[in-house]
């Protein structure tokens, strides 16, 4: 086991560029003397790097910039072994080797020199490992529901903008939502007009019947479809061509994709069900089973974050501003951190905008500026404006689901900040 907490003990910088077939290793020891070299990422490798660097005594601090997930195996087996890792920002260390070597050229062994020197400096992020901080499997489910939600949108729009016009365009309007199971279960019993009309008004309302639901009007809706099957604009396909046969195939796999989306936030519920930060996510205006998932799986463990101000900057949240000479640019988020989190909370804003947040007392609207010209008098804070304000934005102008987490969620965690708004609020302690 790696020595990580003496205070003396001799310090050895590692920095890996990880790669998808080689990854080149850079290791400075405490003497400045350098080994480089290059390994893959099998098991054998990853057990010789760890050998090695338990050979050199003392702590060892590595360094990797995270590529894909061909990351993880060796950072996993590093913590495991005792070492201390740390992440490099991938925009981070582009910026710091052009300004290293005043060139865009790059390669691997000049990568893991630029890592080496953002570790010496300290210019690192913390990192997380999901395995061992314990949220693997819900960031899996998290991550697997996406894809199969991307997946099934492809096959949507496939189906709505080409299938339906051309087999059955009659049936477009019946598409209300995403999760109209009836209309695909419909549509693969009658894929066309044809499959309608070849029986009798009341032999296709017996036979759809069980296939549409219980619902509302059915009779009259079926002898709607059933008339307008007299006169449809579809191509002239026979039943039983090779055209209507992809169409079914193409909708018997939109309905696969249904059923494992079904299955796996079945799945979502009985694993989370008794979670707390699970539980207290879900109370929240507007976070569904699927976005508290989505919190849980990208933030991982949300205590580790101390105050409500780091979590949005690991949104992406935070306030950015670029400033040169006379020229004042105004201060947007910075849109840099988790980028799933912060396409989930731009989601939540954009659905919160025409109504008010935390009761009516929240509104994530900017301060109304006075008419005219740019007044030339000076702030106190060098932002001039007519009324003395200053044109940034303030606690109440963050985006919704950040806004809601720091005013709902930070009390939910600790009841003692029942109340508190503004800088001092913070996140509860296990």
């Amino acid at each position: 086991m790696a020595d990580t907490n003496h205070p003396i003990a001799a310090l050895h910088w590692i920095a890996i560029d990880v790669a998808r077939y080689w990854n080149a290793v850079l290791v400075e020891t405490a003497s400045g003397q350098r080994h480089r070299f290059r390994m893959t990422n099998s098991a054998a490798d990853m057990q010789r790097l760890s050998d090695f660097l338990l050979g050199l005594g003392g702590r060892c601090r590595v360094a990797l910039e995270p590529t894909g997930d061909y990351h993880r195996p060796i950072a996993y087996r590093l913590l495991r072994a005792g070492f201390e890792v740390v992440s490099i920002s991938s925009v981070a260390q582009s910026r710091f080797r052009e300004v290293m070597f005043n060139s865009w050229d790059k390669n691997d062994p000049k990568d893991a020199a630029v890592i080496l020197e953002m570790l010496k400096q300290g210019r690192t992020q913390q990192y997380v490992d999901p395995m061992v901080a314990g949220h693997h499997d819900i960031q899996e489910l998290s991550k697997t529901y996406y894809q199969i939600s991307r997946a099934r949108t492809k096959v949507q729009h496939a189906i709505i903008n080409h299938h339906v016009p051309l087999y059955f365009p009659e049936m477009h309007k019946y598409w209300s939502s995403t999760r109209n199971e009836w209309w695909v279960k419909f549509m693969i019993e009658f894929p066309t007009p044809v499959h309608v009309r070849r029986h009798t008004c009341q032999e296709f309302i017996e036979l759809a019947s069980p296939v549409v639901g219980r619902r509302v009007h059915r009779v009259n809706k079926l002898t709607e479809i059933w008339e307008s099957c007299a006169d449809s604009g579809a191509l002239p396909h026979d039943p039983q061509c090779i055209a209507v046969q992809t169409f079914l195939f193409t909708l018997r796999h939109y309905q696969y994709l249904n059923d494992m989306r079904r299955q796996l936030e079945e799945q979502v519920q009985s694993l989370l069900a008794s979670d707390a930060d699970y539980i207290t996510l879900m109370s929240l205006p507007g976070v569904g089973p699927i976005n508290a998932l989505t919190i849980l799986a990208e933030a991982g463990n949300l205590r580790r974050f101390g105050h409500h101000r780091q979590f949005l900057k690991y949104c992406g949240f935070d306030l950015a501003k670029s400033q040169s000479g006379v020229h004042r640019g105004r201060e947007q988020l910075s849109k840099r951190g988790n980028a799933r989190l912060g396409v989930l909370a731009g989601r939540r804003r954009r659905d919160s905008s025409s109504r008010e947040l935390l009761s009516g007392e929240v509104r994530p609207i900017r301060q109304q500026q006075p008419q005219g010209p740019r007044p030339q008098a000076q702030g106190a804070h060098g932002r001039g404006s007519q009324d003395g304000t200053c044109g940034v934005w303030n606690d109440q102008e963050e985006p919704a689901l950040p806004a809601v987490l720091r005013a709902e969620f930070a009390q939910r965690i600790d009841p003692s900040q029942q109340g508190r708004r503004g800088a001092n609020l913070r996140l509860g302690t296990p």
